[in-house]
This record gives structure tokens, C-alpha cells and sequence, in this order.
């Protein structure tokens, strides 16, 4: 299993940090280089709580789809997007939202798992892991800016 953890620093509030974390439509706008879509399930506003959504969005060359359904939310602290269906063995993503002074501190640990044996680590290897944490990295970029703004 492959673990990719971030920290992102917001000058915002935690619950308005959260929020926008679970923000369907914020996700689409961070993920606009991919032409991300949420084409089912939840596709806008704020997911929740044994929610899905299916995201359908062109990556490394092809149109693919990732169910995910919010495994686990305790608000304003916590929350799990766990994929149901897609093309990873296994995919978990928990959102840590921790604030100190008024800045909060959003921590990103995803955990994967490649199918295809040695094909899908050196795949990983090669692009797969670049290509998730760049993605995030966009993502936190986005959430940050619209954040701030909001405070």
C-alpha cells in the first residue's frame, strides 16, 4: 500500500476549510486540468455522511470513473472518501482539519493500492504517484484560495 501525506496551511477558519473540502463544485473547479466531472451520486454542493459521487475525468490519455462514498465524518475535524468502484485494488482518502491562531492546518493522507501486480507498482512508480500528489497539490491550492477568500 502506497501513503501520500500533505499538510496545507489556510488562513481561514477549520469549519469553512472543512466545507469547502467537501464541496462537490470546488473539487470540479481543482480538478478542471483533468475535466473532472461529478456525473452521479452527490454532484454539487456539500457531501456527506454515507454520500457517493462518481467522478468521471480524463487521466494519463483516457476517460475514467472512481465511485466514492464519505466513509467516516466527524465535523469540522475529520473526514474518509473511500472508493467503491474504480480502477485502483483499494483507495482511502482522510481530511484532517486541525486550527491554531486562526490558521488551519489541513492534513491529506491517501492510501492506495495498484491492481495488476508488478505492472500496477511499476506504473506507480513511473507516473501514478506524481500524477496523485500533483493533483492534490492542485486541489490544496484551490481549496486555500477560496478559503481565504471567505474569511
Amino acid at each position: 500500500m502506497i501513503t501520500i501525506n500533505l499538510i496545507t496551511k489556510i488562513n481561514a477558519s477549520k469549519q469553512i476549510v472543512f466545507d469547502a473540502s467537501r464541496n462537490i463544485d470546488i473539487h470540479q473547479q481543482s480538478a478542471s486540468p483533468t475535466n473532472e466531472k461529478a456525473i452521479a451520486g452527490v454532484t454539487s454542493g456539500l457531501i456527506n455522511l454515507n454520500e457517493t459521487v462518481t467522478w468521471r475525468g480524463k487521466h494519463f490519455g483516457f476517460y475514467l470513473t472512481h465511485k466514492s462514498r464519505i466513509t467516516a465524518m466527524n465535523f469540522y475535524d475529520y473526514f474518509v472518501d473511500e472508493m467503491e468502484q474504480g480502477k485502483f485494488k483499494s483507495f482511502k482518502h482522510e481530511h484532517f482539519f486541525e486550527e491554531e491562531n486562526g490558521i488551519t492546518i489541513m492534513k491529506d493522507k491517501l492510501q492506495y493500492e495498484t491492481p495488476f501486480c508488478f505492472f500496477g507498482k511499476l506504473f506507480d512508480v513511473l507516473f501514478l504517484k506524481k500524477h496523485l500528489i500533483n493533483f492534490l497539490l492542485e486541489r490544496n491550492k484551490v481549496l486555500k484560495q477560496v478559503s481565504e477568500k471567505q474569511n
